[in-house]
């Protein structure tokens, strides 16, 4: 996105001091920024502050905010519940490298909710999760590979960034035999050969091979949902039928619920399709916008640290992220915090369904009413390779014209929109229905001049 297709697509907004900001910022910052994802050159939007549903940039615009950090902020922003807690535990110091009750309780509440993990531990990133995680599957069964599925997103260590979001979709190769395609330089060759990727959604590709691999693959890790390409659901069966397998083979079932966890359901997505996992990877909703993560799963098979697997952290359960993750998950289990964020993805889902059924335009909305993307095609997605042919030129036109108008979806077409318990307050539902309304016109509208 640049600040030149924003300004032509939908009402000018004030600019000013963010410009000034981000030519400030990439004299300090690769990108003036510390993510590549939030590098959007000129048109980088830089927060002030964000309350409930919504968020305000360093020139005071508003937006209603459909990115919410990418799913951490489930209840919404500055939740005073959360925070004040927080602020209350903090006061007693922040980090020790010893062991709080915070902690304990955090890692008791993981397990309460999700009714199937045995043992789990706290650290401060969905990345450090599922590193975590692959590791001590390799030493559960004495295996190197990794299988994982094209298209899905499970961090930035090296073990993750295999086959994640090409534009190419020939780059992932053959359809039977995916590349080992690396996103990004840095990466070893040896490590990507670790790591096999499959198509999500085709089981019976996945049998082929375990069959031919089978004896050398730890584990398969999987985003129940795949939330990297708007929150493309498993076909029937799916969940069921990998589980089947890894049984089968001697194979570990990793649950990446980083972004589905304590969102599809109290249990998370394990929950939601009524799979039990051997080990699940936990972040974003479970601190509220905290850096709260964990990993965990079968007794056994954690059991194995700390005598013979490598694991710590100097900042793993601090004090602010273990108070937080206590706060958010007392509040998701005693309230129907998540019942609400359902219905509210519902009634945007059906005002949207409103605004594109008179245009004739073939779409299909995905994923869960909490998280959930719009694609503009003619059929039901399955996996990351029908991403390529779908009208993404249209979504991210219609995504830059809403933050235009006052609304935040991602500006890529891959990345789903994200409910919180806040968004249900006022009019926000009309107001984001609205917004999308006029940002679809103007984008028809610009589409048939040409533009």
């Amino acid at each position: 996105m640049t600040a030149e297709s924003a300004a032509t697509i939908g009402p000018a907004r004030k600019r000013d001091v963010q410009l000034a900001t981000w030519r400030r910022a990439v004299q300090v910052m690769p990108g003036g920024t510390d993510s590549n994802f939030r590098a959007w050159g000129e048109a980088t939007i830089y927060v002030d502050r964000g309350k409930g549903g919504t968020v305000w940039d360093l020139d005071g615009n508003e937006y209603i905010d459909l990115r919410m950090g990418y799913g951490p902020v489930i209840l919404g922003h500055a939740d005073d519940r959360v925070d004040d807690y927080v602020n209350e535990r903090m006061r007693q110091g922040v980090s020790f490298s010893l062991t709080s009750e915070d902690e304990i309780r955090a890692n008791e509440l993981v397990q309460e909710l999700t009714g199937w993990v045995e043992m789990s531990r706290l650290t401060v990133s969905g990345t450090e999760a599922t590193m975590h995680a692959m590791r001590v599957a390799r030493a559960f069964t004495g295996r190197d590979k990794i299988v994982k599925f094209e298209g899905q997103y499970h961090g930035v260590h090296d073990y993750a960034l295999i086959s994640v979001l090409p534009n190419n979709i020939a780059d992932l190769g053959d359809a039977e035999n995916p590349s080992r395609l690396a996103w990004g330089r840095g990466i070893p060759a040896a490590v990507a050969d670790t790591v096999i990727p499959a198509r999500y959604n085709n089981v019976d590709q996945l049998r082929r091979l375990f069959e031919r691999e089978g004896h050398d693959i730890a584990a398969i890790i999987v985003e129940p949902v795949l939330g990297n390409a708007q929150g493309i659901m498993p076909q029937p069966g799916f969940h069921e039928a990998m589980r089947a397998l890894t049984r089968e083979f001697g194979i570990l079932l990793i649950f990446d619920e980083v972004k589905t966890g304590f969102r599809l359901a109290k249990g998370g997505a394990a929950e939601y399709f009524g799979i039990t996992p051997d080990l699940g990877t936990f972040a974003k909703a479970m601190g509220n916008g905290y850096p709260a993560a964990a990993f965990g799963g079968r007794r056994d098979i954690m059991s194995l640290m700390p005598a013979s697997v490598s694991h710590g952290g100097t900042y793993a359960g601090n004090r602010i992220a273990a108070a937080a993750a206590v706060r958010t998950l007392e509040i998701l289990r005693d309230t129907d915090a998540i019942a609400t964020i359902h219905r509210t993805g519902e009634a945007v889902q059906a005002g949207i369904r409103s605004v594109l059924d008179p245009t004739g335009l073939p779409y299909v909305i995905t994923g869960h009413p909490s998280m959930f993307g719009i694609m503009f095609t003619d059929r039901v997605p399955r996996e990351y390779r029908d991403w390529a042919t779908t009208d993404h030129e249209l979504y991210d036109a219609i995504a830059v014209g809403m933050q235009a108008r006052g609304a935040m979806p991602e500006p890529d077409s891959r990345e789903p929109w994200f409910m919180c318990e806040a968004h249900a307050r006022g009019d926000t539902v009309d107001r984001i229905v609205s917004i999308f309304a006029a940002s679809v016109s103007a984008a028809l509208e610009a589409r048939s001049r040409g533009h």
